[in-house]
């Protein structure tokens, strides 16, 4: 069906294009749009047909249960028949966007706003100090160095050279104990396959073999001789599609070729989905984390002193996760929520390493814990309402201080080696541009190091917490950041973002890209909703598996919280997620199509049914469980699955799909598949298209100008279909 939008003196209207004849509004398309208020010159924009989606006749069956799957073709990235559709989408998407007759001055705005100079913290290794920079609109921020703080800084690393078209990207920066070497992982079109390059911090020339395809993995140095990587066995054909299933732990010794590293862990002998190693400080364990899914890990130990013990157990099955921070002689201080859902830091001698022995060094508290070491003292991190507290400990668990923070906000950065007397952390809010400060460990005295200079000034903004009821009667926080002086009629346009899975944590944060919302009169919502870890593994459990529903209801609430007290109405809600985040918001815009007038699902997990078939899926069955395992838990996720809930005739809310063609973590055709089901069988006037970005893939690593590129598009897009010139 080809549309025209029409805005006419404070009136938006959907049009047939292809007759004079105005289309027939749904009944709450009508009433929406009628509440519209916005600017009194006319503008327009036609939507072309969608393109022509085949509809197969696939049908899978779960427990004597026929479920079809017409677009299971689009599964197959590779085939001509995809490739035309994804072109064909894109052109009716981007023709749509670009008769949008403000985007342009959105970009223009976005561009001013994001050109200002940005840092991280610096960590010292060897001579150096190294520190990252982005000038303001380069696509990827330069890792710089300097021999002391305050003296003249020289590149070290530009990623901005590493491709003409800025899609490869710096992935991650690793120095050798004494900092004369170096190992760097570079992504390509964001994909999380990654090359190591190993080469001399000093000549910058290449001091081995670079390796090839490495997956969800660190870089960690056994001294200057080499290093241990995790990785998965490619698959041949598309890497979208193969399930990657089983990880390896590998040591690479410079100057020998990949194909001789030694298999550390995993393989046949110990199959695992996700391994992690790394050497201590101390350079005397190899720590080994191995897990069948995203919540809950195995832990084991190597002693380089003593060889003939072999790789010893700490912690042997999945129910709990555990990490170890440091050691301290023949201590290692474990991070653990065993019998502590909100985490405790006990200390294990390397002669009993049974969790019977252990002992606390931090016991549990109401609040969750995250823990740390700088130059020899503990810092504990706890999460009070979403909201940061330090306090700095011996390592024996005896209070040193609380760490005075510059206000309420986030605050990250408190690990430096054993050695340090000094620590950098950086702190930031909703309306508190990340800042550096460098923390003296024995005084406690905290200093400005660095601070952005920005074109924003924080005290026209107002951020408030509010708690406010879910469907069960839960009490559930939700940050909510908006300009002084805004009149809470029920006619600001809201943005309302949230993720509510996999134990994350959702804590406040200054986005660059939010102040072209905020300046224009628009509020940010962020509700802290269950299955992520604001409130321990018990928030976390209320949000997986059959208590899915549970993270629905809550950001449902959030909606009629909004608009109940007057920030918002359903007319200018805008819902947002990405990734779980975008199964988030795809779920509730097809339970509740009445409750936002936009929805952008977001490299979403958007087939319930078959997420764990695909690349490192099945990983992520702790939170969600699978269609195979029971009945039971077949009909849960086939209650809510996005691509399997889309109604016929129902009224959706105006609609833009995001997802990447590199995207091999959530792969498109979960995005693909929900899409054409939304075009085929929608009955309102209200877009649903689908950004597809090419040479991207799951949001890390991207360009600065693509960034822009997209918040450029979602603003529009909102801002339009709400009926809102936010330039007149």
């Amino acid at each position: 069906m080809k549309l025209t939008v029409l805005l006419v003196a404070g009136t938006f209207l959907l049009l047939q294009a292809c007759s004079s004849t105005p289309h027939n509004l749904s009944e709450a398309t009508e009433t929406r749009m009628s509440q519209t208020n916005t600017a009194s010159s006319e503008i327009s924009a036609t939507l072309r047909p969608y393109p022509e989606t085949r509809r197969g006749s696939h049908v899978d069956e779960y427990f004597g249960h026929p479920v079809p799957d017409p677009y299971r073709w689009l599964e197959d990235d590779l085939s001509e028949e995809t490739k035309a559709w994804v072109h064909a989408q894109n052109e009716v998407t981007f023709d749509f966007l670009e008769q949008i007759p403000f985007r342009e001055q959105i970009r223009e705005k976005l561009r001013e706003d994001w050109n200002y100079v940005r840092e991280g913290a610096p960590t010292r290794h060897g001579d150096y100090i190294y520190f990252s920079r982005n000038d303001g609109l380069q696509n990827h921020a330069v890792v710089y160095r300097k021999r002391e703080a305050g003296g003249e800084a020289e590149v070290f690393l530009d990623p901005n050279t590493f491709s003409e078209d800025g899609t490869t990207s710096l992935a991650g920066l690793s120095f050798s104990p004494d900092g004369s070497l170096a190992a760097y992982s570079i992504s390509v079109g964001g994909s999380d396959w990654r090359s190591i390059i190993f080469i001399d911090t000093e000549s910058m020339e290449a001091v081995s073999d670079t390796l090839h395809d490495v997956k969800f993995s660190g870089i960690s140095w056994r001294g200057n001789e080499g290093v241990y990587y995790s990785s998965y066995d490619k698959p041949d054909g598309s890497h979208l599609s193969a399930m990657t299933d089983m990880h390896k732990l590998y040591y690479h010794q410079l100057g020998s070729p990949q194909e001789k590293d030694e298999l550390i862990f995993g393989g046949e002998q110990t199959p695992r989905r996700y391994i992690g190693g790394g050497v201590t400080e101390d350079q005397r364990f190899l720590v080994i984390s191995a897990a069948v899914s995203t919540t809950g890990n195995e832990l084991y130990i190597y002693d380089f002193e003593n060889p003939d013990k072999g790789i010893q157990t700490i912690a042997g099955n999945f129910n709990n996760t555990h990490s170890i921070i440091d050691t301290d002689g023949d201590r290692l201080l474990i991070y653990t929520n065993l019998n502590a859902p909100n985490y405790r830091l006990v200390a294990a001698h390397i002669s009993d390493l049974s969790p019977e022995n252990w002992t606390d060094i931090i016991a549990e508290t109401e609040h969750v814990l995250s823990a740390s070491t700088a130059g020899g003292y503990i810092f504990a991190n706890y999460l009070i309402d979403v909201q940061t507290r330090i306090r700095q400990y011996t390592l024996e668990g005896e209070a040193v201080r609380e760490v005075e923070l510059p206000s309420i906000g986030t605050a990250g950065g408190f690990s430096a080696r054993v050695d340090a007397e000094t620590l950098y952390y950086t702190f930031t809010s909703f309306t508190f541009p990340a800042t550096i400060f460098r923390y003296h460990i024995k005084s406690g005295e905290s200093e400005l190091y660095w601070t952005p200079e920005i074109n924003f000034d924080p005290l026209d903004y107002v951020t408030e917490q509010v708690f406010y009821e879910s469907k069960d009667g839960t009490k559930i926080p939700m940050f909510i950041t908006y300009k002084k002086g805004l009149e809470m009629d029920g006619s600001n346009p809201t943005y309302l973002y949230a993720y509510g899975g996999f134990n994350v944590s959702l804590r406040p944060s200054f986005a660059i890209n939010r102040l072209i919302w905020l300046e224009n009169g628009g509020i940010y919502a962020q509700p802290n909703i269950r299955g992520g870890g604001e409130y321990g593994e018990r928030w976390h459990l209320a949000g997986t598996r059959k208590n899915r529903q549970n993270v629905f209801d809550d950001f449902i609430a959030a909606a009629e919280y909004l608009i109940d007290q007057g920030y918002t109405s359903s007319e200018k809600l805008a819902i947002a997620g990405g990734s779980n985040g975008g199964l988030l918001v795809a779920a509730v815009a097809n339970q509740r199509p009445d409750l936002a007038a936009v929805s952008f699902p977001a490299v979403g997990v958007l087939d319930m049914l078959r997420y764990h078939t695909f690349t490192a899926g099945a990983g992520w069955a702790f939170d969600y469980g699978t269609a195979e395992e029971s009945e039971e838990m077949f009909k849960y996720l086939l209650k809510y699955s996005p691509v399997h809930t889309v109604r016929e005739g129902v009224v959706y809310p105006s609609t833009m799909i995001t997802t990447a063609d590199h995207d091999d973590r959530v792969v498109p055709a979960h995005s693909f598949k929900y899409a054409a089901e939304l075009q085929a069988k929608h009955a309102g006037d209200n877009p649903v298209l689908i950004r597809i970005e090419t040479m991207a893939g799951h949001g890390a690593g991207r360009s600065t100008e693509s960034v822009i590129s997209e918040w450029t598009d979602r603003y529009a897009f909102a801002w339009y279909l709400m009926g809102v010139n936010p330039f007149e």
